[in-house]
């Protein structure tokens, strides 16, 4: 996900909270609010609406939602609601004050409509997430969603992994953490082979497969696991 597409997402996430706390918005107040062409929030607006979101059109007057009209908590899988916990951390790194706070609060509205579950877990994954911008903007991995709903669901991973000599040893691992640098994502996991908790490249990760076997959560924050273990 580039920039451009992180900056797209939160803004129709924020133009859905603005329709459902406002009676009527008007493309030319949306444009001047988000900063960008009237024509890009038209743009926004039909693909809210092939996403199923009922808006109407009062010609003259601007958008607005279909009466009674909420965000059910069915609309998000916890899949698709760990791809937003990740989208949030991206936009963190936003320069632009106002970008972050309205994301932000587009975000904690969307949680809020969440089963309890479910935003117990959305919460886990962000406090377990620490994210650097990859600046060479390349995939290093296929795995991350896998990775995001083992951890939040405490289940565990079998995993080939090749370390720098090239070697491949197979793994049972405990999901803990995951963290970006600036070019590859870094799973933080407690290794039964090595009985210890350790970083794994995910794009190191050849193969991979969740079992059904579940682990006890480690009972510490992740700021927490840092200071025990640096």
């Amino acid at each position: 996900m580039n920039e451009q597409d992180t900056k797209r997402l939160s803004r129709l996430a924020a133009i859905l909270t603005q329709l459902q706390t406002k009676r009527l918005l008007t493309a030319t107040n949306l444009a001047a609010k988000f900063k960008v062409s009237v024509r890009t929030i038209y743009r926004d607006i039909r693909a809210l609406e092939q996403a199923g979101v009922p808006v109407i059109t009062e010609e003259g007057k601007g958008y607005t939602l279909m009466e009674g009209y909420k965000i059910p908590p069915i609309m998000f899988s916890e899949k698709q609601a760990n791809a937003l916990i990740l989208a949030e951390q991206l936009v963190l790194k936003n320069k632009d004050a106002s970008f972050i706070n309205d994301y932000t609060e587009a975000i904690d509205k969307i949680k809020a409509v969440l089963r309890q579950a479910e935003k117990d877990k959305a919460n886990l994954l962000a406090d377990r997430t620490r994210f650097a911008q990859n600046l060479n903007r390349e995939r290093s991995s296929n795995h991350l969603s896998q990775l995001q709903y083992a951890l939040t669901n405490f289940y565990l991973i079998q995993i080939d992994y090749c370390n720098e000599q090239g070697k491949t040893t197979s793994r049972s691992i405990e999901p803990f953490a995951l963290i970006s640098t600036t070019e590859n994502w870094l799973l933080i996991a407690y290794c039964r082979l090595r009985a210890e908790f350790r970083y794994f490249r995910l794009d190191r990760i050849t193969k991979m497969q969740m079992l059904s076997e579940k682990f006890a959560p480690h009972p510490m924050t992740l700021q927490e696991f840092f200071e025990k273990y640096h």
